[in-house]
């Protein structure tokens, strides 16, 4: 009996990881979209947003099916519950990446009257490769049940959180100096912030892998716990970014 429950769980896992993957490259392809301004790309990626859903979906039948016919102990009960709990929130990181894909189709006929926030799009790409790192090492760490790496993961998130209040600082400003930008500029607010509740719900990912190997559900996320680490760096990189600006001479 034991071993049909093992082979039942490993094939969840698998499912799980599969799950992951497909999230990572929709948050690799929307994002793409977004910088490169391909409206067909990012059609492709709101096209490809019920692949992740029916896989939720089916993860979800396959654990309670689990829970069901072998009546599992509390560590394996765990075990499966970790999946069925971090399964919505791989879910809903590829639910931020489509809305990304939105952002991008929404920005089409805003491009060609206004300036590209070059700054900005540089920190999107690099927070885009930061969140896809963290998922791929919190997966990793989930499957070879790894709680220091969840923990890792988990404080990597700190970065993502000072780069989104970076890009908003520098967002604000350009919407402020150009007033014809505030539509615009309200687009890129919400891109990075999706990209930064992406960074939460890896956080949420890594709490869940914790709870397996424990029991105990822990707050992993640094910038909730202390916010002034975040707004003092974001200052220090607004300020650096202003310094570096090539300077303009008189006429």
């Amino acid at each position: 009996m034991r071993e049909i429950f093992n082979d039942e769980q490993k094939k969840l896992r698998g499912r799980f990881m599969e799950m992951g993957i497909d999230a990572s490259e929709q948050i690799y392809l929307a994002t793409k979209s977004f910088l490169d301004k391909d409206v067909k790309l990012a059609q492709e990626v709101v096209d490809r947003d019920s692949l992740v859903n029916e896989e939720e979906l089916v993860l979800e039948k396959q654990a309670l099916k689990i829970i069901a016919l072998h009546q599992p102990l509390a560590a394996e009960f765990r075990s499966v519950i970790t999946v069925l709990k971090a399964s919505s929130d791989v879910e809903r990181i590829a639910d931020h990446a489509v809305h990304i894909a939105r952002e991008t189709l929404i920005l089409d006929d805003l491009r060609h009257e206004l300036k590209t926030l070059d700054e900005v799009d540089e920190i999107l790409a690099n927070v885009t490769a930061a969140v896809r790192k963290m998922l791929e090492d919190v997966l990793d760490a989930y499957v070879k049940g790894d709680e220091q790496k969840a923990y890792e993961v988990a404080n990597a998130d700190l970065d993502i959180d000072r780069a989104y209040a970076t890009a908003q600082k520098i967002v604000i400003s350009e919407m402020k100096d150009n007033p014809k930008g505030i539509e615009y500029g309200s687009h890129y607010l919400t891109t990075v912030r999706l990209l930064e509740r992406i960074g939460d719900h890896i956080v949420n990912l890594a709490e869940w892998i914790v709870y397996s190997a424990t029991g105990h559900l822990v707050e992993l996320n640094p910038g909730k716990a202390d916010r002034r680490q975040i707004d003092k760096a974001a200052k220090e990189n607004t300020k650096k970014t202003k310094q570096q600006a090539p300077k303009t001479e008189d006429k």
